[in-house]
């Protein structure tokens, strides 16, 4: 049997009960109706990119999505993100170009609503078509039938407990980009900082593309073989979206950015360094990323259990601390926090 963790970027993971990889929608639908017919557990793994798989691997089918090449109209799941981004620059279309340098493949990206510097993979896609396991047919979805909220949507709410892979098992994605030289609005003032512009400036796309790179790579957060800052899921914890009374207790120093809804967004990397836990933080295999501590980082024969210990002990600390309970961001399969 495979071990999982030569497919993750985490470099962590047991074997798999049985391992399948598919290239096409059509082969990604017959593996899943496959696995769904025998009552197989059922693991649809996408870029390994946001996952953190235990050490004693998954007991079920494991479907592992490959290949594929950006180019217009519907995009199958297999696609990487990153080589997305790149192809919609060359094209001449603005929209995606705030996500260069996130890992993992364009499947995953509806999943998680992946985002970073001021962007969300929603603001952009205009529908994405599923394998919908109960009703056992292909079906669309609108923006609004994919409830996308931050680092959520409702094909991760389909999880049911316990379960590697939900409902819904993303097909391909349509996007809305539009044909311009220039960028969104620049949302993110470190961005728009690097980019020596105010916020809500539009500049040329791929200069923003540099930009996020070049500020992703600062941070360790775009995978590079020699650099053991990028053996990680990137972010592990979601930056907590606080209620009044709990965003009354934080410190009053502590980052706040009020939500639509009322809520406040702090910062999760703002809380684990203040709760004592800085760069590099650890002493064994598992450790904080010595660039950035949001990301946990497998320094070289960590385990998942190494790493999930890392992770319960900066949990803990952040809520001893500011009474706040951090959330991982990555897909724990057969580990809990």
């Amino acid at each position: 049997m495979q071990r999982m963790a030569q497919f993750t970027t985490f470099g962590v993971g047991g074997p798999a009960g049985a391992l399948v990889e598919v290239a096409t929608a059509e082969e990604l639908i017959d593996a899943v109706c496959e696995a769904d017919a025998s009552r197989q557990p059922l693991f649809v793994l996408s870029g390994g990119s946001n996952v953190l798989i235990g050490d004693a691997g998954f007991d079920g089918t494991v479907v592992r999505i490959t290949g594929g090449t950006a180019g217009p109209g519907w995009v199958w799941a297999g696609v990487g993100l990153d080589d997305l981004v790149a192809w919609s620059i060359d094209q001449g279309l603005a929209g995606l170009e705030a996500l260069s340098g996130i890992p993992g493949l364009t499947g995953a990206a509806p999943v998680q609503n992946v985002g970073a510097y001021g962007a969300e993979i929603a603001q952009v896609v205009q529908a994405v078509r599923v394998w919908d396991r109960h009703e056992r047919k292909q079906i669309t979805l609108s923006p609004p039938e994919c409830g996308f909220a931050y680092r959520d949507s409702v094909f991760k709410q389909s999880r049911r407990a316990g379960e590697a892979t939900g409902r819904y098992v993303v097909l391909s994605v349509l996007f809305d980009l539009p044909a311009s030289p220039l960028s969104a609005p620049i949302a993110y003032a470190e961005l728009a900082k690097d980019l020596g512009v105010e916020l809500g400036a539009r500049v040329p796309v791929r200069d923003v593309r540099d930009a996020v790179l070049g500020l992703r790579r600062r941070k360790g957060m775009v995978v590079d073989p020699s650099d053991p800052d990028t053996r990680s899921a990137g972010s592990f914890f979601t930056n907590p979206l606080l209620d009044e009374s709990a965003a009354a207790g934080l410190p009053p120093d502590a980052p706040r950015f009020p939500q639509p809804d009322g809520r406040t967004k702090t910062s999760a990397a703002w809380l684990i360094e203040h709760a004592g836990f800085g760069k590099g933080y650890g002493d064994g295999a598992a450790r904080l990323s010595s660039k950035h501590v949001l990301a946990l980082t497998n320094r070289g024969g960590a385990t998942a259990a190494d790493i999930v210990a890392l992770a319960r002990t900066i949990r803990s600390g952040v809520q001893a601390k500011f009474a706040v309970t951090l959330e991982p961001e990555p897909v724990l399969v057969g580990v809990e926090l």
